[in-house]
Formats: structure tokens, C-alpha cells, sequence
């Protein structure tokens, strides 16, 4: 497969409600899918997204020619294998919901399977029902996120078999730095840009736990690689934390300020709206 694109895509065509991810994604941006603030380039080569996480942007758009990355192999596989045995995940999801409970979920938590759709289905199974989707590991990179209140495995939502053919289409899955990706695309191209939280200082909470995976140095690293791609003529959207520290990284392009609301904290009463910044070089 080649990795750029000769023939654009409309963006208005774009747009596909149909497809809903099949993760659960800490920040996740499902919600900018929708949101005026997701401005489009007219014409998009090949679309690139070097921290894949649920892929609600790409799922969204379903371009015609994309490159999908992540350096968690474990989310990786998943999305292979939904695209190369979606029947065989549904058929391991619904042996999960016909088990599904505390003791239950805690020995899948601990269990390694050896097959690759076995291990993708138990991913599913933990982001399903552990609390709030929420995929987080100790220093021995052991999945460490309690059970959940919610029990349902197999979801109304399910449609692995629209999610494999997009994954068909034309797209290439790869675990690797962002570094690696980003540096793959070329004139004409889109790449949207939605790392860990981190800012320029120690803060509390998921923003903290990431400093412990993605850096202040991985931000200016992340920045720096935006550069050369802007000046290759690659189209980028970043969508990051809303801080000075984050907006002064990237003041020389368009820093818009988003509100949304929070689904990540544990009581309801605590999930009010919050900024985000999301950034264009176009």
C-alpha cells in the first residue's frame, strides 16, 4: 500500500455517525467528532493518527487511505484482529458476558492469553467493564484498573463487521513512536494529534499518571516533529490540555480554546466542562 495519497477526499463526505468505536478511551474524542471545532482541511491525501487510542476521530471521518498508530501493542492488536477476525471477537465477547463478575473479571485482569484474538477480546472485555474504560498499568505494565459498575460486554453498538471493513479499506495499523509515524507523511496529508495530557509542571490526577509516560519532553519532541511536517506541507489537528505552557509550545499556529465536559471523574457531580486547545497549522 502506498502510504500518500494522489486523489483527495472531500471532507463533507467524510463524516460517517454509522461506525461507533469499539473502545472506551480515557480522553478519548468522540465528542470533538461532532464539535464545530473539528475544521477540516478541503482535500486530505492520507490520514494519519499516531496515538490511535479509540480511533473516534478516525471512525468518524473514515478516509480513504489512512496509517493508524500506537506504541501500546495491546490496543494494536485489537484493532488488527477486529479487522481480520471480527466473528471470532464476537464469539469470544459473548463467552465473557455469560461469566462476566467480580471474581470473574479479576481472573481474566490476571490471565495472559496466548492467542492474539484471545488477548484482544479480553482487552475489550476489561475496557468494557473495569471503572470508567479507563487503561492504565503498574511499572510492570500489568493492566491494574478495578472492576466497573458496568456489566454489559456485548454492546447494541457492536458492528465488528462495518469496524473490519473500514480497517480493510485501505489502511495500514502500526506500533510505533509517533516520532516514526508523523515522519512518514507528506504534502497534502492530514494527522491528528491527540497525545497523553501533560503540561510544563507536576499536577494531580490522570494528568500526573501520564508525566510518568509521556513527558514535557515528549511534548517538545512531539511539537518539533509538527514542525518538520508543516514544513513538508502535511495539514495537522492537535488537540492537547488547556494550559499556557501548551499554548506557548505552539503559538505560532492557530490555538483555539474547546470546552467540553469531563466523563472521567468517579461521581457524576464532578464532571463539569473543561477547555481544550485544539491546534491547526491551516
Amino acid at each position: 500500500m502506498g502510504i500518500s495519497g494522489t486523489s483527495g477526499v472531500d471532507k463533507v463526505s467524510l463524516r460517517n455517525e454509522s461506525i461507533v468505536p469499539p473502545l472506551k478511551w480515557a480522553g478519548g474524542k468522540r465528542w470533538l467528532s461532532r464539535h464545530e471545532a473539528l475544521r477540516l482541511p478541503k482535500r486530505i491525501g492520507c490520514y494519519f493518527e499516531p496515538f490511535l487510542g479509540s480511533g473516534a476521530i478516525y471512525f468518524s471521518l473514515s478516509p480513504k487511505q489512512s496509517v493508524l498508530s500506537d506504541l501500546n501493542a495491546e490496543l494494536i492488536n485489537v484493532y488488527a484482529c477486529i479487522r481480520d477476525r471480527p466473528d471470532l471477537i464476537q464469539r469470544y465477547l459473548r463467552i465473557h458476558a455469560k461469566q462476566h463478575c467480580s471474581n470473574y473479571f479479576y481472573a481474566v485482569r490476571a490471565s495472559r492469553p496466548r492467542s492474539r484474538i484471545a488477548q484482544a477480546a479480553r482487552t475489550i472485555y476489561l475496557n468494557r467493564t473495569c471503572w470508567n474504560g479507563l487503561y492504565r498499568v503498574n511499572k510492570q505494565g500489568q493492566f491494574n484498573v478495578p472492576i466497573g459498575t458496568k456489566s454489559a460486554v456485548c454492546l447494541d453498538t457492536d458492528d465488528f463487521e462495518h469496524v473490519s471493513s473500514a480497517l480493510r479499506r485501505n489502511c495500514r495499523l502500526i506500533c510505533a513512536d509517533f516520532e516514526k509515524v508523523i515522519g512518514l507523511a507528506q504534502s497534502g496529508d492530514l494527522i491528528f494529534v491527540d497525545p497523553p495530557y501533560t503540561v510544563a509542571h507536576k499536577n494531580n490526577g490522570f494528568v500526573k499518571y501520564n508525566e510518568n509516560l509521556f513527558t514535557w519532553n515528549d511534548q517538545i519532541r512531539l511539537r518539533n516533529s509538527l514542525d518538520l511536517a508543516h514544513s513538508r506541507g502535511v495539514s495537522f489537528i492537535v488537540t492537547n490540555a488547556s494550559h499556557a505552557s501548551l499554548a506557548e509550545l505552539y503559538k505560532n499556529y492557530e490555538v483555539e480554546y474547546v470546552s467540553r465536559s469531563s466523563v472521567i471523574a468517579g461521581a457524576s457531580s464532578a464532571r463539569g466542562a473543561y477547555e481544550e486547545l485544539v491546534i491547526t497549522n491551516y
